[in-house]
């Protein structure tokens, strides 16, 4: 008998004990047990895992591997989601973890669904894959995180869940290869149902396989509070670490990351999704949250963060019976094109990767830059839009420049960024830009706004402002300190009712 059916009949002998699940959270008409255990000893469904090391792995040192492990999230760009398992490409699937790889990625993090690897019983070719795609990912020197049940909502059936669980990860229960295992991708704290399965599978999980890490996580819109929810009602359940999906404002994601922190202390947290669509986002602006998101997990002891994802995907490439594929967004969240190649966010992902000190060097604070690889934002437009031009400059080739603008109530038109360091109350801050006009009038000024972890306005300060007429390059300067409350900041180069032309160029903030 294999290594893999030995496990196997270990794991269904332990389950007929109802050592696992009790027989009255059976439902009727689930698989009985033993049928399972005799169709996994004659077929030997999931090749036996090939080690690496002559010693298993533990509990500890997978964990410590999760807490620092560079992660990337991937499926290919032709086939997402269940299309990466049915329409299985190794020679594809090998070139991108080549290239993850190539980044600096150590770790991947892939998905599994119980109805397209066969539910309750996996079926041997989609174990196969799997058993593939892990050989694949350790050729690479890229150890996998496995995300189990997604598109799943079938609470009421945990005697299979934990039959189909077991013998998917049976294999890999003592293989370095993979260090980690998420039961629910984004399981909602609000759904009961939802909460009581999970309250089951962890302890049948981690009876068989204790030194495998389990986690769960909840989605970006829940953030910190669900995490909250979701911890309390795990209750004498515990995780063994918590996954953090962010995609909110980046200039605050300090605040969101300790947040979500102090929410499931002293538990260990990762961040293990976040990213920007570039679908209505410049790839700089893309990079800009990247490296935000980065310098404020570091600033917060987070040593895993995960983009998500590798890869754009191509129109068709998402299944089409998931609502994910009517939302044009979700195309262009990856680091790389669908031709393959790299956006400028794969830059900033590689240098956090590689430790490179992360600073406002992405920003293009002296406008040289190509368009899409600008994070600057114009703020009312309207009321008059910035231009990068390259009829003047103080140095290089470009600058901004405004003319014939006017003004909305009391806001001016302005293009505006954040800066990569985080934001923290009392911290001083100083911003500098240099101006210069032609027949200038109105308001041309250097602004620091401040912002609270809700997104409220808290206040702003401005800078000396650039003489009306014609002026040589004249610095613009603002010091200030962050004030109570204050989360984010952003930096805005203001032209408001100037009938004349006004040009930036030489951004400084720190």
């Amino acid at each position: 008998m294999s290594e893999f059916c030995l496990r196997a009949a270990a794991v269904t002998g332990f389950l007929l004990l109802n050592t696992m699940v009790p027989a009255a959270m059976v439902p009727a008409g689930t698989v009985p047990a033993a049928t399972v255990l005799n169709t996994m000893v004659l077929n030997t469904m999931v090749p036996a895992a090939r080690a690496t090391t002559t010693t298993a792995p533990t509990l500890a040192g997978r964990l410590a591997a999760v807490r620092v492990a560079k992660t990337i999230n991937y499926y290919p760009s032709n086939a997402g989601w269940t299309a990466m398992w049915t329409g299985f490409d190794p020679v594809r699937i090998d070139a991108d973890l080549g290239k993850a790889a190539a980044l600096g990625a150590d770790d991947v993090r892939v998905i599994v669904f119980p109805q397209t690897f066969g539910y309750p019983t996996p079926t041997a070719a989609y174990a196969a894959k799997l058993d593939q795609f892990v050989g694949i990912a350790a050729a690479h020197g890229l150890s996998v995180k496995l995300t189990l049940f997604d598109w799943w909502n079938g609470y009421s059936d945990v005697h299979n869940s934990v039959l189909w669980a077991l013998s998917l990860l049976s294999p890999y229960v003592d293989d370095p290869r993979v260090i980690a295992v998420e039961l629910k991708n984004e399981i909602q704290p609000g759904d009961a149902a939802a909460i009581a399965w999970a309250r089951q599978l962890i302890p049948a999980i981690r009876a068989t396989a204790p030194a495998m890490p389990l986690t769960l996580t909840v989605d970006g819109g829940s953030g910190a509070a669900g995490m909250t929810s979701l911890k309390a009602q795990l209750g004498t359940t515990p995780l063994d670490y918590y996954d953090f999906h962010f995609y909110g404002a980046s200039e605050r994601s300090l605040a969101e990351i300790r947040r979500a922190q102090a929410a499931v202390a002293p538990d260990p947290m990762i961040v293990g999704e976040t990213g920007l669509s570039t679908q209505s986002s410049t790839d700089g602006e893309q990079a800009a949250f990247l490296a935000r998101v980065y310098r404020a997990a570091l600033e917060a002891g987070v040593g895993s963060v995960a983009p998500w994802t590798f890869n754009d995907f191509a129109p068709g490439a998402i299944p089409s019976n998931s609502s994910v594929s009517t939302q044009p967004a979700q195309y262009r969240f990856g680091l790389h094109r669908t031709d393959g190649t790299a956006k400028l966010g794969a830059s900033v992902v590689a240098g956090a990767w590689a430790n490179v000190p992360i600073s406002n060097s992405v920003l293009n604070l002296g406008f040289e830059a190509a368009a899409a690889d600008s994070p600057w934002r114009q703020y009312l437009p309207q009321a008059g839009a910035a231009g990068i031009v390259g009829d003047t400059a103080r140095t290089g080739t470009r600058s901004a420049r405004f003319t014939g603008t006017t003004r909305s109530g009391s806001n001016l038109p302005s293009l505006l960024t954040a800066p990569i360091t985080p934001v923290q109350a009392g911290n001083a801050w100083h911003a500098e830009a240099y101006a210069k006009g032609l027949a200038a009038t109105g308001v041309t000024e250097l602004a620091l706004s401040w912002f609270d972890l809700s997104g409220a306005w808290l206040g702003q300060n401005t800078s000396n402002r650039l003489p009306a007429g014609d002026s040589a390059w004249t610095k613009l300067s603002v010091d200030a300190v962050a004030p109570a409350g204050a989360a984010s900041v952003q930096v805005h180069l203001k032209s408001g009712d100037n009938t004349g032309t006004v040009w930036f160029d030489d951004v400084a903030m720190n």
